[in-house]
């Protein structure tokens, strides 16, 4: 199986995609399944997140680019910016993971998050799109792996602890 942790910048050519709804993309270790077929192994960083075009190569050498899946979300859009501000505010107090783009917010689907959204005023439509969340304000995101882009540890070994091993 394929071992997937180190994202690079650029490659000449791409072999194969990745492609994950949000949720997958800010898993740290999974396994998954590229669109030919073939299972791979994820080893990410606590706390990081594949973006969609985000391009990881592993011991083959071999790069995979990354997709945002189309996945169930709400589109928000309001009137005007003051209550476009006043949704975005409401669902941050609430600390919703949220996309922001121009003139419209983008959430999952939570029927209780629509209805307190359209009770402020806006317009929501249930879409399938890519989701890509703000990362936040302390997500940081740069310079916490080492210079050679990986994301995490490669285990070469994983021991099973077993309640009988000494």
């Amino acid at each position: 199986m394929m071992s997937l942790h180190t994202k690079i910048a650029h490659a000449d050519t791409v072999h194969d995609l990745l492609e994950l709804p949000y949720d997958q993309r800010e898993r740290c270790r999974q396994r998954a399944r590229l669109a030919s077929g073939e299972e791979v192994a994820l080893f990410l960083v606590r706390g990081a997140v594949l973006r969609d075009g985000d391009l990881l190569t592993g011991e083959d050498g071999r790069v995979v680019r990354v997709v945002a899946a189309p996945e169930p979300t709400y589109l928000v859009r309001c009137a005007n910016p003051t209550l476009l501000a006043r949704c975005a505010f409401h669902l941050g107090n609430r600390h919703t993971q949220t996309q922001v783009g121009a003139g419209w917010l983008r959430i999952r689907v939570d029927p209780v998050l629509r209805d307190m959204v359209v009770g402020l005023g806006a317009h929501v439509e249930e879409e399938q799109a890519k989701f890509e969340p703000e990362a936040g304000a302390y997500a940081g995101g740069h310079g916490h792996h080492d210079h050679r882009g990986l994301l995490a540890p490669v285990p070469l070994r994983q021991k099973i602890h077993r309640p009988a091993d000494s």
